[in-house]
């Protein structure tokens, strides 16, 4: 059971103690695609089914309509702008003083700031204002960013801002423990690793398509490597694309499929026609792409979680990646998937090399992964940021007190 809010005094625990009043502010949700997207999804229909009552601040995605109110979920949609370079994504616009009366009206136990944006500053500020508890979230590596897109003498002024941003809530939440372990030697405080789920249901290796691999060209035995992901330069897609050729020489018949969208699919199209690039996929259509492959090799060194991994691994692939974030979280290497020092290029090439050469080893490895992602489910996740939002009310509610009791001793 999780902790609860502490009663006054003398009376019973109820189940009302037991629920928080959780407002949510967020640039990005579903249908969107990323990894943030996905989380807060998660998040909130977990949080909204174990009863808390949710309330999601978010922009507003083309000309909807603010979805109808449950007694476990309210939606506040706000204006927002394009991202530039991040089709279809927007950053919500700084609303400080619209949050700061809505939670005053309608006060929240917590509110949950997931990303660092211009709405995310405001929701922070305002929550501070009105002595809200607050928790952010550091979901994707904004400053690994940086030197993809020719501005990497900004890398430390935005670490800077990280910092100062996150250090004023009352936790910071990342996925896992090497994050926080290199948060805190940046100088980040009260930071707390969360975790994430995989839906197993969803992603399975019974979702294999003989239809979908036909199409791509691959029968039988044919090693079929797959990406899902950003198509962009972050990503280290040249490494992943110098690895399949690697591959293609001792396997001339090995098809590789590109999952996804982004400003490198098109110079990607035009100079590597024998690539198969199938766009975003989302649900069942994502499952069945992710089911039909063998192979997923993620090149990626700027990834704050990367909910692919687990993804592929729950859908029956052998994954080969590099040794950090979630590939460190959920590999064994050589036991469940493969995983390789830290920018080591020429360790992830042999590596993929002989997971696609040798079929019995790749189907072994892909067994294993499923395996080992049916431990991953979204429940434990939900248990610990239940207990890290209680513990985070109750600490805010304990300092509150000892104030209040010091200033009715100094009078």
């Amino acid at each position: 059971m999780s902790p609860s809010v502490r009663p006054p005094e003398g009376r019973e625990v109820t189940d009302a103690d037991r629920r928080l009043r959780v407002a949510i502010a967020t640039e990005t949700y579903p249908p969107e695609i990323n990894g943030v997207a996905n989380t807060l999804g998660h998040l909130v229909e977990g949080l909204a089914g174990r009863g808390h009552e949710v309330h999601l601040v978010r922009p507003r995605q083309g000309r909807e309509a603010p979805p109808p109110a449950s007694p476990t979920r309210r939606v506040s949609l706000v204006p927002g702008l394009p991202i530039p370079g991040y089709r279809g994504l927007q950053f919500g616009l700084p609303v400080y003083w619209r949050l700061r009366r809505l939670w005053r009206q309608d006060r929240p136990s917590v509110v949950y700031i997931a990303t660092q944006g211009p709405l995310g500053h405001a929701a922070l500020t305002a929550a501070r204002s009105l002595g809200i508890p607050s928790l952010t979230g550091f979901h994707t590596q904004f400053h690994q960013y940086s030197r993809h897109y020719g501005v990497g003498l900004l890398t430390r002024p935005i670490v800077r801002t990280l910092r100062r941003f996150h250090n004023r809530s009352d936790a910071t939440l990342v996925p896992t423990p090497e994050l926080r372990d290199g948060l805190i030697a940046q100088g980040f405080r009260n930071v707390y690793v969360l975790g994430r789920g995989v839906d197993t249901t969803l992603f399975s290796p019974q979702r294999r398509s003989a239809a979908l691999r036909c199409a791509w060209g691959a029968r039988g035995d044919t090693p079929t490597v797959i990406y899902v992901g950003r198509l962009a330069a972050e990503k280290n897609l040249t490494l992943g694309l110098t690895a399949f050729r690697a591959i293609e020489r001792v396997r001339p018949e090995a098809r590789f499929v590109l999952i996804g969208d982004g400003p490198a699919r098109e110079p990607l199209e035009r100079a590597e026609p024998d690539l198969i690039f199938t766009g975003a996929k989302v649900g069942v259509e994502l499952a069945e792409h992710y089911a039909s492959g063998d192979l997923f090799v993620f090149p990626s060194l700027t990834e704050t979680f990367g909910n692919v991994v687990p993804e592929a691994m729950a859908s029956g692939l052998a994954v080969v990646a590099f040794d950090y974030a979630a590939a460190a979280a959920c590999i064994c290497s050589w036991e469940d998937g493969v995983t390789v020092p830290m920018g080591d290029e020429t360790a992830l090439i042999a590596a993929a090399v002989a997971v696609a050469e040798d079929g019995e080893r790749r189907r072994a490895l892909g067994a294993a992964a499923r395996a080992r992602a049916e431990t991953l489910g979204w429940d434990r996740v939900l248990n610990r940021v239940e207990d890290l939002l209680f513990t985070v009310v109750r600490r805010r509610g304990g300092r509150e007190a000892q104030h209040e009791a010091m200033a009715a001793t100094s009078e």
